[in-house]
């Protein structure tokens, strides 16, 4: 049964002039015919709002239409989580290679180097340097018999085309004499290198000089100590990665960049020693595995994740477009009606913020899985930007789950809550930053030389974090230990006003403005949020009909827009709405 309008409203409506869905309607030639039109065209309106408004389960009784858009969420979220299990499985692999491949660099070719150990390589005399030079190019040129893996070398990637570069960067010209407290420096740099082969090149790629004398020239190559700012030696290795094969993967064809450096920049006569590897992946030349048959297993999941995105997607469009549109006729009626204004936030609540995430989470994952299957063609090797992607969209999709348990009260307590403490929460963060960006600003630059959790700017901000989550307080509290009795003093000062001011009285007010956005909430109505939008519920409120009353099937308005056409046919250009 349609509820009449108030006597307030059917006033108002008696007194304006100008008209609303009808032709001419004015104070003066008003009739009961005419009115009766008004007062239909506002209860239909009512009925699209609440119609609007309703939960996937309402609208199923309000006009028997299935919960397509909900099932399509639902089947996104498996598949999408299938997706991402299997390339982090992929992924896992890869990233294992690497980290492997890196460790085993480090001990065959840097003198000393004991896995585990956290302190930096190195040297503190002329004969180590030169014997960790040695001792690195025989290791190279020695890898087909000692390495346990099988790597190939890389020829004409070094200097005069060689495998191998040494090189070494000192100032042209440097006199230090300390005893007499003067220097002359220049500080160009000047870059010398040469190039070493292994004995046995392929005969494809014959170096540019002799063999022998280039393997040999190392031994002889000098070193500017006094003006010497580093030692680099590169060379790269291919090798290939064939635990992919039990995931029924080709394998993929490496390509490894190592460089070795030992760095005297700081002429503080403690040379440190290290391995950098960077890695390329490529497709194999002529890949052939005994009894694997090509599976297209993988890419059909691919296929399927991009065109289920890409049906929400427009399913997600046409909901917002079509919210804006009840919204622009919302808007209209209160405007010529009534002659009110409507808030912005009546506005928005015409724009549902959860169909915003899911069409970013459904474009990130159109653009992962495009990403992926270029990798497993092996023509793209972006696995991290892919990661990112993938794992960006399947938290959005599962965060958006949240959306339909909102339809029951008892579970809508966590968004509503989040939705009235969010401004306070914002305003409070906003003060609390700039107090916590001058203690990582002070700590940088007071204890960063004394204390390693404070060397840059990042690592101040984490370790502060963790102080104020209780996490190794008496660790940082001990490494100020070594330093001078002024900085300690200062740092027990700075650490105590920390940890008193944001465990005690920031976090307090944190958890206090949360609290109390909940006690407001449950005191002013269980399950409903605290600030509503009074107008527009008060409006659609007016409206008693039941989703079962029957009311709201009736005919709708021929369908001129393209997003109708993703409707059952049966059910075309019905209101929008929300599932």
């Amino acid at each position: 049964m349609s509820s009449p309008c108030g006597a307030m409203q059917s006033d108002r409506l008696l007194t304006v002039v100008t008209s609303y869905g009808s032709n001419g309607l004015t104070s003066q030639d008003s009739t009961p015919s005419k009115l009766s039109v008004v007062r239909m065209e506002e209860e239909a309106l009512r009925r699209k709002l609440k119609y609007f408004f309703m939960s996937p389960c309402d609208k199923y009784h309000a006009k028997g239409r299935k919960p397509y858009k909900l099932g399509l969420q639902l089947l996104k979220i498996v598949i999408v989580t299938i997706q991402l299990v299997l390339f982090g499985l992929s992924n896992q692999m890869v990233v294992t290679f690497k980290e492997e491949n890196s460790a085993s660099f480090k001990h065959l070719f840097l003198k000393g180097y004991k896995g585990g150990s956290d302190s930096t390589l190195a040297i503190y005399t002329q004969s180590d340097v030169y014997s960790h030079i040695i001792f690195t190019i025989e290791q190279y040129l020695a890898l087909p018999e000692t390495a346990v893996e099988r790597y190939a070398y890389v020829y004409g990637t070094g200097v005069n085309g060689s495998a191998l570069s040494l090189c070494q960067q000192y100032y042209r010209e440097a006199t230090i004499d300390p005893a007499n407290d003067t220097f002359d420096i220049d500080p160009h740099v000047i870059t010398d290198c040469i190039g070493v082969d292994p004995l046995v090149p392929p005969a494809s790629e014959k170096p540019q000089v002799s063999t022998a004398t280039a393997t040999s020239n190392y031994k002889n190559f000098t070193l500017q100590f006094q003006k010497l700012i580093n030692v680099t030696i590169r060379f790269q290795l291919k090798a290939i990665n064939i635990q992919t094969i039990i995931n029924n993967e080709i394998p993929d064809c490496y390509t490894f960049t190592i460089t070795i450096v030992l760095d005297n920049k700081a002429h503080s006569g403690r040379v440190k020693v290290s391995l950098v590897n960077e890695a390329s992946i490529k497709e194999c030349t002529d890949p052939s595995v005994s009894g694997h048959a090509d599976s297209y297993t993988r890419l059909a999941l691919d296929v399927l994740v991009a065109v289920v995105c890409l049906l929400s997607l427009v399913l997600c469009g046409r909901s917002i477009f079509r919210g804006v549109l009840l919204q622009h006729e919302y808007v209209q009626f209160f405007s010529t009606r009534l002659g009110r204004r409507v808030s912005w936030a009546d506005r928005s609540e015409f724009i549902n913020g959860w169909y915003i995430l899911l069409i970013v989470g459904d474009v990130l994952t159109i653009v992962g899985s495009f990403i992926k299957m270029g990798i497993e063609s092996k023509n793209l090797s972006s696995y991290d930007v892919c990661g990112i992607l993938l794992g960006t969209s399947t938290l959005l999709v599962w965060v958006g789950v949240i959306r339909y348990l909102s339809f029951f009260q008892k579970y809508n307590i966590l968004i509503i809550t989040m939705r009235a403490a969010f401004p306070s929460v914002i305003r409070f963060c906003c003060c609390v930053a700039v107090i916590y960006l001058g203690y990582c600003f002070c700590g940088w630059i007071v204890l960063g030389p004394y204390h390693v959790k404070f060397r840059s700017l990042s690592m101040v901000s984490e370790c502060l974090f963790s102080l104020i989550n209780g996490d190794d307080m008496f660790v940082t509290f001990a490494g100020m230990e070594d330093s001078g009795f002024l900085v300690w003093v200062f740092s027990q000062v700075y650490l105590y006003t920390f940890i008193s001011l944001f465990i005690y009285m920031v976090l307090s007010l944190f958890i206090a403005l949360i609290t109390g956005a909940y006690e407001t909430i449950m005191g002013t109505h269980p399950g409903r949020d605290a600030s509503p939008s009074q107008d527009l519920q008060a409006f659609v409120a007016a409206c008693t009909d039941s989703p079962s009353s029957g009311k709201f099937r009736g005919t709708e308005p021929s369908c001129s827009s393209f997003f109708c056409c993703c409707d059952c046919p049966s059910q075309r250009c019905s209101s929008p709405g929300f599932y």
